[in-house]
């Protein structure tokens, strides 16, 4: 791991990334949620949309993907 000290343009970066996903989870928290509750939601939130997308990913593999062919799209050859 490197241990050089991050510069101001990752930490905003990562800060960009950070901020609206830690408002979505804050906005739908009770009202007297101190920011470690929300913190700890947070958590356990993006878990669960990390299982999702891989998830949804089997779900497009192999044949069935959403891409889908009709008879018009079909080449014959004769």
């Amino acid at each position: 791991m490197n241990s050089k000290p991050l510069t101001p343009e990752e930490v905003t970066k990562a800060s960009e990334q950070f901020f609206p996903l830690f408002e979505i989870v804050r906005n739908n928290m009770p009202t007297n949620s101190t920011t470690e509750d929300t913190l700890k939601v947070m958590e356990t939130v993006c878990t669960l949309a990390q299982k999702l997308r891989v998830q949804e990913e089997k779900i497009k593999f192999g044949f069935n993907k959403d891409e889908t062919k009709t008879d018009t799209d079909t080449t014959t050859v004769g």
